[in-house]
């Protein structure tokens, strides 16, 4: 089961890694700049470079935590500005820039997982020794909550 964490990061950064070189491109900052980013002929090939740091330092789980964080920082803004579907008047449209934002979101939730968790196995984070949380694995995080006192620490204690 170890080798499917390589797989799952190869998987999470694949869209950052592929979409990343259209941010450095006239197109890609002109529609930018359209949807209303300020300073998208900075803004936007910034967040190209956020784009590819964050996901080669996740794919190969080097400083992962630091990498996830990197694409939890191009994540926000970009969802919130070029993703905003509250503002498409038109209804198709409005439906496409929901599930992009939606996808986004989804995308966010797993850079905070790995902000978290790290890079997991198989990784170089792991072959340096970087610590790693305590649990590493979904049967030793549900082996921990099933077995894990429920009260916060301090209610515990007190007792």
């Amino acid at each position: 089961m170890r080798s499917l964490v390589p797989i799952a990061r190869l998987l999470f950064v694949a869209l950052f890694l592929m979409s990343a070189p259209s941010h450095f491109k006239a197109q890609t900052i002109a529609y930018a700049a359209q949807q209303g980013v300020p300073f998208a002929s900075i803004l936007v090939p910034l967040s190209g470079v956020l784009a590819i740091l964050g996901g080669v330092s996740v794919l190969l789980g080097w400083h992962a935590r630091a990498g996830a964080w990197l694409l939890v920082a191009f994540l926000v803004p970009v969802t919130l500005m070029m993703h905003a579907f509250w503002k498409v008047p038109d209804p198709m449209m409005r439906q496409i820039q929901m599930a992009m934002f939606m996808k986004n979101l989804a995308m966010l939730g797993g850079a905070l997982l790995i902000a978290y968790w790290g890079a997991g196995p198989l990784s170089l984070d792991e072959r340096a020794g970087r610590p790693a949380q305590e649990a590493t694995s979904a049967s030793a995080i549900l082996s921990e909550a099933l077995h894990s006192d429920p009260r916060p620490r301090a209610v515990a204690e007190r007792e």
